[in-house]
């Protein structure tokens, strides 16, 4: 993920903010975050490995369909230093449908778990 920040100076970009809240407002910051897309992730990757962006994809594809199966099976995926792929059960709980505000049952369902290794939690401290 890459993160840029913004200032805006301008307050008059903001017209239904009343005159006395742009007097107490110096300046407002704008996050905008921009996510790694499965192209930039296999061009990042094909350019650090040295090889070409088409055996990159392969490889790329090939893991994730790997995780998949694997994970789909109950299986867990360690990977030393990176993280743990885990599938973990959701039990079924009540909830509120917020449309008719009726009570209603929210059924169980498996849910995918990723837990960062040391490594990587330590990388992005």
């Amino acid at each position: 993920m890459f993160f840029n920040y913004t200032f805006v100076h301008n307050l008059m970009l903001f017209p239904l903010v009343g005159i006395e809240e742009r007097k107490k407002i110096n300046h407002i910051l704008i996050l905008t975050i921009n996510i790694m897309n499965k192209t930039d992730l296999i061009a990042a990757v094909a350019e650090k490995a040295g090889l070409a962006k088409t055996d990159t994809k392969k490889a790329l594809e090939a893991f994730v369909a790997t995780v998949s199966e694997e994970l789909a099976k109950g299986e867990k995926i360690a990977l030393i230093g990176f993280g743990t792929f885990s599938v973990s059960e959701k039990s079924a709980r009540t909830g509120i449908n917020p449309a008719t505000k009726q009570t209603i049952t929210i059924p169980a369902k498996k849910v995918v778990k990723f837990k960062a290794g040391a490594e990587l939690a330590d990388k992005v401290k």
